[in-house]
């Protein structure tokens, strides 16, 4: 990769490493009004790890004194149905719900969970950013290639789909059981990435193939596939999320990656304000914070979480979501119905059979 590639990578993915189950779910924090006294209270779920949030919070409290926040920790799934078991007791729920999981996130809105909000910066959100202004993406995380530099001294290191089907075919010896990837089956994120390439690539099959004839290992987390290739055991690891290649370089020199040439993948951790919110206004002015350019900023250069805002990420416009930073290609997944696809038991059946075909050479 090259120094331009690689700081164009820092900027969008900001360096981003979020350490996986670092808090309990269901783990409880209350933040005190600065202002003391009789204060309002904004209730956060959230699947962003409590120590993590915090800077957000305390931010935001700057600009609000007399608010006091009890922010839950929760897995996305019991975030979701959480949300939906409060709101159909008839009862009130949070106030503000921010999650990874893009699809439940989705399935809330169009359910009728999620209240429309206006924020100061809707009107420039990117439209794939942005769902009938119920569901707002807020962070920008790219899927890419990682590899074991001292195994490509003085050769290429593939940066198209087609160039790693080129080169797997050339080296059957040197790539056996040493390509690795998410395994679908465990793996959220990793089944997302699969869903996109064959949305977005006719000949994404034809890869899946050519990983399996070297016998690709699939692991079902990210930091078990960097720590492979940060020790030779692999040399290249195939749609892994940046944030975490991004870290894994940083701490190891071995570690190199490359954002794909041809399209590269974008996933987001979404955010709304649910209809039976006890404070809606409140929750509507965290997500307007959120989407401000201090708020961004906070996301991108203090949670170390990529900003979605164009202001804040510095990147260029942006044409039927994908944005052409050079040759590359960033194609974010959208914040619409379409999601919900991925949610269809059958379809995910169908997506998982036809990979382990297709791994299989049938």
């Amino acid at each position: 990769m090259c120094l331009g590639d690689l700081r164009f990578l820092l900027l969008v993915i900001g360096a981003a490493f979020v350490a996986p189950g670092s808090a309990l779910s269901g783990e409880v924090a209350d933040f005190p009004a600065p202002a003391g006294g009789a204060a309002r209270q904004m209730v956060v779920y959230s699947s962003l790890d409590t120590d993590l949030a915090a800077p957000l919070v305390a931010a935001f409290q700057v600009a609000h004194p007399d608010i006091a926040v009890r922010y839950e920790d929760l897995l996305t799934g019991e975030l979701h149905d959480r949300i939906v078991k409060e709101s159909r007791a008839g009862g009130k729920t949070a106030d503000f719900a921010f999650s990874s999981a893009m699809d439940l996130q989705v399935k809330l809105a169009n359910d009728g969970y999620a209240r429309p909000v206006l924020t100061p910066d809707t009107a420039d959100w990117p439209a794939w950013a942005n769902w009938r202004d119920t569901a707002y993406a807020l962070t920008f995380e790219p899927a890419v290639f990682a590899y074991h530099k001292p195994s490509f001294v003085g050769r290429k290191v593939p940066d198209t789909r087609a160039d790693l089907i080129a080169w797997l075919g050339e080296n059957p010896a040197g790539v056996h059981a040493r390509i690795g990837t998410y395994d679908i089956t465990q793996s959220g994120v990793g089944y997302l990435f699969l869903a996109r390439d064959q949305e977005l690539y006719p000949g994404i099959w034809a890869v899946v193939e050519a990983l399996g004839k070297a016998d690709v290992q699939q692991f079902a987390t990210s930091g078990d596939l960097l720590d492979r290739i940060a020790d030779g055991r692999l040399i290249f690891g195939y749609n892994l999320l940046g944030s975490y290649v991004a870290e894994a370089a940083r701490q190891h020199p071995e570690v190199g990656l490359v954002l794909p040439r041809d399209f590269t993948v974008v996933v987001s951790r979404v955010a709304l304000v649910p209809t039976a919110a006890a404070s809606p206004d409140l929750g509507a002015e965290f997500l307007s914070f959120l989407m401000s350019p201090e708020g961004q900023s906070l996301l991108s250069r203090e949670l170390r979480l990529p900003a979605v805002s164009l202001e804040v990420a510095g990147r260029g416009g942006s044409s039927g979501g994908a944005m052409d930073i050079g040759t590359m290609k960033l194609r974010p997944v959208p914040v619409s119905p379409g999601l919900l696809a991925y949610l269809d038991q059958a379809t995910r059946k169908r997506l998982i059979d036809r990979w382990n075909d297709a791994l299989a050479g049938n």
